[in-house]
């Protein structure tokens, strides 16, 4: 009987414990406020650990009203160092002043500036100190900063500031918004009579759980060689828009990527959102003679031909469908594959299109993953369009081979080019390299990723050969030659689509695409620009586009140090011997 009067009085002890806690939880919830402490965003950093963006502390000014002695006195401190009108600080205090009732007005709590600079805030503290004035409230925070300004600003994008805390919008800070953000803490606060805080039930504070630091594959020394001579490429020949890519095509890493116009993180009032388009991914351009090496893959691969089958190029004038395609430099007779290529003839890539017929020619097109995002982690990637077989006329299969009639992005270019230098293996475009913890501890990381093999091995070699010669005296691209390296590339004139049909006479986008070395390749790249204009320079992909990648290819490879083939040195010196020989 006594032990069961004990069981049964332990019990009651028990539920009375209970239930006070939960009582007292009731009263802390009812008679104190609940606040949030936010997270401190993880910082976004180029791949040797270059902040991209980082955080500025800064405080929140915050009035207590209730405990106010001094409004006009505490108006005027508050506005002096705050930078604000008086008037409009007096007004703000006003409003929270007892009734007749001796009730405060809504909350007690008033935020009087937010984002004020920690030694603002500090020159602030000793003044109210010094002059014993009470009722001031100093909240931590912080603002998102961008210590590069415009450099790379299409790849990291900005936040804006949701609820109290920061939101990814653009860029990495919105593809990686879940892991930079990190996990709000919460706590009770409670204050007496005199303003006071009181520690009640600090064991339900829960902290802050900071965001992660996402690291990119972009080196910001090669970010700069890539945006130094896309801006004096855009000064001298100021095109609508210019874009481009630098790849390192085993891998499918993102060295740099530029677009212009562009713009300054950390001043985004009155930006067009023209400037704010990464156009590497969300622009849709017609690739012109770059897309030639889709179709010539195709027609190697399905041994239509081989690199010195003949065809004949009809003079630069070929009747096909009711129209005349003709060849934009030269009219030519009979072309090897190989020098349909060199040439960049028209008629004769029309000609394997032709030969491939257009269910096959679609297929290798799609095979190289035009029609498809490829997968970059960036917000706002579109797949272009690729029009299915059914709905193409009579005379696309002469189009097509040549890169008309093809919606492509710049990513999707370069991510071709990719695939040849890198033997026919498609991988995916990385922009991340990894995310880690604000302990250190590696999250998730990015290693490289095979799509698919889109042409085997020997295809792809027999095309680099081609596009080694592109970068030759015989070929279109003679100006995109790096000193002491084999270049292999291509270039593209494609003529700009008209809004209402058809094309405008006069106008391009120009580009060529391009890597090095071309027997074991480590850098690729795209140099676009849309509507240049050339002056006297001809309006060509290998007069406008080719330079610019030849000198953003030395600077790189200098940096990258990258060994030059002492062969080619030796050519180039008995080369310009030769020609010193010649003028004397």
């Amino acid at each position: 009987m006594a032990l069961g009067f004990t069981v049964f009085s332990l019990r009651l002890i028990d539920l009375q414990v209970a239930r006070a806690e939960f009582y007292k939880v009731l009263a802390v919830e009812k008679h104190s406020t609940q606040q949030t402490i936010y997270a401190r965003r993880g910082p976004v950093t180029d791949i040797n650990g270059v902040p991209l963006a980082s955080n500025e502390p800064v405080k929140t000014v915050v009035i207590d009203a209730s405990v106010v002695r001094s409004p006009d006195a505490l108006a005027e401190v508050l506005a002096r160092h705050l930078e604000l009108p008086l008037d409009q600080v007096r007004e703000r205090l006003a409003r929270q002043k007892p009734g007749v009732d001796g009730k405060m007005g809504p909350s007690p709590y008033i935020v009087i500036k937010k984002e004020v600079p920690e030694q603002v805030a500090e020159a602030l503290r000793e003044e109210i100190s010094k002059k014993n004035l009470r009722g001031l409230v100093f909240e931590q925070d912080s603002v998102r900063v961008y210590p590069n300004g415009s450099m790379l600003c299409h790849v990291v994008g900005f936040v804006s500031r949701m609820g109290g805390g920061l939101k990814g919008v653009e860029g990495v800070e919105r593809s990686m918004d879940d892991y930079l953000k990190g996990h709000d803490g919460v706590r009770f606060t409670e204050r007496d009579r005199t303003g006071k805080e009181m520690p009640a039930f600090r064991h339900l504070e829960r902290p802050p759980r900071d965001g992660n630091t996402v690291k990119l594959t972009v080196d910001m020394v090669l970010q700069d060689i890539v945006e130094s001579e896309m801006d004096a490429a855009v000064k001298q020949f100021r095109p609508k828009m210019a874009t481009c890519i630098l790849m390192r095509p085993a891998t499918g890493e993102i060295l740099a990527m530029v677009n212009r116009p562009h713009y300054n993180l950390n001043q985004r009032e009155g930006v067009p959102d023209d400037a704010r388009k990464n156009r590497a991914i969300m622009d849709m351009i017609e690739p012109g003679s770059t897309f030639k090496v889709v179709t010539t893959a195709g027609a190697l691969d399905s041994k239509l031909v081989r690199p010195e089958t003949s065809i004949f190029c009809e003079h630069g004038h070929f009747s096909y469908g009711g129209t005349v395609l003709h060849d934009s430099h030269h009219g030519y007779g009979d072309l090897t594959v190989n020098d349909v290529i060199v040439k960049s003839s028209n008629i004769g890539v029309a000609k394997m299109g032709i030969m491939l017929g257009d269910q096959r020619l679609y297929e290798y097109i799609r095979r190289f993953g035009f029609g498809d995002r490829t997968g970059v982690q960036l917000p706002g990637e579109i797949r272009g369009i690729i029009h299915p077989p059914h709905s193409w006329s009579k005379i696309s299969i002469t189009h097509i081979p040549m890169g008309h009639e093809v919606g492509a992005t710049p990513m999707q270019i370069v991510s071709a080019f990719c695939t040849v230098a890198n033997r026919g293996k498609l991988m995916t475009p990385q922009i991340i390299s990894s995310i880690t913890s604000a302990t250190g501890e590696t999250i998730a990381s990015y290693p490289p990723v095979e799509v698919r093999q889109v042409v085997p091995p020997e295809v792809a070699d027999a095309l680099v050969n081609a596009l080694r010669e592109v970068v030759s005296k015989k070929g279109t691209a003679a100006l995109a030659h790096v000193p002491g390296f084999s270049v292999a590339g291509k270039t593209g004139t494609a003529q700009k689509t008209s809004p209402n049909g058809g094309y405008e006479h006069g106008r391009y986008v120009v580009s060529f695409a391009g890597f090095l070395p071309a027997e074991k390749p480590e850098l690729c790249a795209l140099v676009l620009m849309d509507d240049p204009v050339p002056g006297s320079t001809p309006n060509y992909g290998g007069y406008i586009a080719a330079p610019v990648f030849s000198k953003i290819a030395q600077r790189a490879v200098r940096y990258l140090n990258l060994p030059p083939n002492p062969d080619l040195i030796k050519l180039s010196g008995t080369l310009a011997q030769n020609e010193e020989g010649r003028r004397r």
